[in-house]
């Protein structure tokens, strides 16, 4: 895909994904679109090209007043900049996402502030965020249903990646929007990788949120990093369960190492092999958020 494509999940029924082109790079940024009798889009995006998942509603034949749903897994703002945007452009869609995160959706100034940290010199392909309403947004706990007509997504908690993140299970194709909690899908590759940003990274907390996704059992996995995965999805989720452990032993065994975190980052970022399939700035940039947090994990003990 490229971004603007809008492509067809073929294992679900009336779900759509459009390619945000997300910090200039093909293939990193999924945001669903849900053509149920209430229709939904999950995740926004970090807003920059929202109009991209506007074009997409277009597509699908959703009219931009007959949006009911945005359902934000996590405030991070590559999943949940887009937000404001959107409510001011879909203007009576209610805005879903975990309790924790509401106030930051209302107010974004703190969170602007830790992305800014946390992205570094990928601040350079975000927007400033919308404020959303107070009055449109709906605050979502652990359980906690959302009801398209047609359709049901129960939210369940999956604070490893993020404290405010939820994965969303569905009840009629069986798929789990997976937010960040089983990975970064790399679809060229047909491989899963780390994610593992500051400040709330959590080792423990993450391998949990795998087994949560591995309990519902889903027939599909909807990544938003990036796309639908429905073939091998307990070994993928398993890989990923590997994968996030090696990735902090490594991290670990080289700040022992070099004794030097700014070493460790740089490291890291000059031998991954993402730079295949991503533009190699992105690849680089990836890699050291990751390390990143990775680092805060192993001060804080939570890796």
């Amino acid at each position: 895909m490229s971004p603007g494509d809008v492509a067809t999940v073929e294992s679900c029924t009336d779900v759509h994904y459009v390619d945000t082109g997300m910090y200039d790079t093909p293939g990193y940024g999924a945001v669903y679109v849900l053509d149920a009798e209430r229709p939904a889009v999950l995740d926004t995006g970090i807003g920059t090209h929202h109009e991209r998942v506007l074009d997409a509603l277009d597509r699908v034949g959703i009219a931009r007043a007959d949006l009911d749903a945005i359902v934000c897994s996590h405030v991070h703002l590559d999943h949940a900049g887009g937000a404001g945007h959107l409510a001011e452009a879909c203007p009576n869609a209610d805005v879903y996402v975990h309790e924790i995160g509401a106030p930051h959706l209302v107010d974004p100034s703190d969170l602007v502030a830790g992305t800014k940290r946390a992205v570094g010199d990928q601040w350079r392909y975000y927007v400033d965020p919308e404020p959303v309403p107070e009055g449109r947004v709906v605050e979502l706990a652990d359980g906690d249903e959302i009801d398209l007509g047609d359709r049901t997504l129960t939210a369940h908690h999956a604070p490893g990646h993020a404290p405010h993140q939820v994965v969303l299970e569905d009840d009629r194709d069986g798929f789990v929007h997976a937010a960040d909690a089983a990975g970064i899908w790399v679809p060229e590759l047909g491989d899963v990788r780390e994610t593992s940003p500051p400040p709330n990274f959590d080792l423990d907390d993450c391998l949990d949120d795998v087994a949560t996704i591995r309990d519902l059992d889903p027939d599909v996995l909807l990544y938003p990093h990036f796309g639908p995965v429905s073939e091998g999805v307990d070994a993928v989720l398993d890989d990923y369960a590997t994968t996030l452990t090696e990735w902090v032993d490594r991290v670990r065994e080289k700040r022992a190492e070099l004794d030097d975190d700014e070493a460790v980052e740089s490291y890291f970022a000059e031998r991954t092999d993402l730079d295949a399939v991503w533009p190699a700035h992105k690849a680089a940039e990836e890699v050291a958020m990751n390390v990143r947090g990775a680092l805060v994990a192993l001060d804080r003990g939570n890796a």
